[in-house]
């Protein structure tokens, strides 16, 4: 199975498990990440939601993949054209969970902005904010320096 396919795979895997989150034209907006992954990145995690922060716009479905280096979010536009997002492990400050009666929303809060993905079934908030978390703690650890490496720097 292509990088392609396995995307593709698991964000139906995700749909087919949470049938509630509103999200449609998933082939399309995962070839928009793929075209954007590197060859060495791995997809770790894959799930669809609408990418804005308001419950009636269901027009903006985008793919997020979690992959062994950043988090990516494509989303390939009605008539033409596409949008195409990556926060890297450095580049993230926080994830807030925000549970409805039937549907969440997940806020990435990075350095410059914050990203807002909604319309997910309130069953999976916990999932992808477990994923999510788990990598990026791992990852933010690679960036801290610890205070011991830096005395020995400045002798």
């Amino acid at each position: 199975m292509t990088k392609k396919e396995y995307l593709y795979q698991e964000v139906l895997k995700f749909k087919e498990k949470y049938p509630l989150s509103i999200a449609w034209r998933l082939k399309r907006h995962c070839e928009v990440v793929f075209q954007h992954l590197n060859d060495d990145e791995e997809i770790l995690y894959a799930f669809a939601a609408q990418r804005n922060d308001n419950p009636l716009d269901i027009i903006t479905t985008s793919v997020v993949a979690l992959t062994n280096k950043r988090i990516v979010i494509g989303q390939k536009r009605l008539l033409f054209g596409y949008m195409f997002f990556s926060i890297t492990p450095d580049m993230f400050n926080d994830l807030t969970v925000k549970m409805g009666i039937i549907w969440g929303r997940v806020y990435i809060d990075t350095i410059k902005e914050l990203v807002c993905l909604s319309n997910i079934q309130k069953g999976a908030l916990i999932e992808i904010e477990n994923k999510i978390t788990e990598y990026m703690m791992e990852e933010k650890k690679k960036y801290v320096e610890r205070p011991n490496q830096m005395k020995h720097e400045n002798i």
